[in-house]
């Protein structure tokens, strides 16, 4: 990492069918070796079954379960004379995102069903409902911090 200067966030354009800015993050963390378009089937796939089964608009759900899978803390390791503290700091939000995004796809890809399209679909149905391996790990980074509370004076 340079010490210099920070690296200039490239902006990314939104998506073909909706629009949506986050929506091109996530096909782009959710893509293998550059396979954009098989990406772009699977989001969209999935957002069409999500959106048959809830009769809701597919990106409204989409951004929903975003919502309830970011955390808003989490622990970092800070290292004060000799020990290592787990040190609760509050996440950015461009960090966020990404670690909803991260989680999402993450549990999705852990699940059983059979296509990633019905894994991705169910998980974003999880997500709405405020359950599921997504959530739940955001659970625990909270739970984490939490317990971690009487180390937030060493925050930097």
């Amino acid at each position: 990492m340079s010490r210099r200067h920070a690296a200039e966030k490239r902006e990314v354009l939104p998506d073909a069918k909706f629009g949506d800015r986050v929506l091109t993050k996530f096909m782009n963390n959710l893509m293998y070796h550059g396979k954009k378009s098989t990406a772009e089937t699977i989001v969209y796939g999935a957002l069409d079954r999500v959106e048959t089964k809830v009769k809701r608009a597919p990106m409204e759900l989409f951004h929903e379960a975003l919502d309830n899978i970011k955390p808003s803390v989490e622990v970092r390791s800070r290292r004060v004379g000799g020990a290592t503290y787990q040190v609760p700091v509050e996440v950015r939000p461009e960090r966020r995102e990404a670690l909803a995004i991260r989680w999402l796809i993450d549990a999705s890809r852990k699940r059983n069903e059979n296509t990633m399209e019905e894994r991705l679909a169910g998980e974003l149905l999880d997500a709405v409902q405020s359950r599921g391996a997504a959530v739940k790990k955001r659970e625990d980074t909270h739970k984490m911090a939490d317990a971690n509370r009487a180390f937030s004076h060493y925050r930097w």
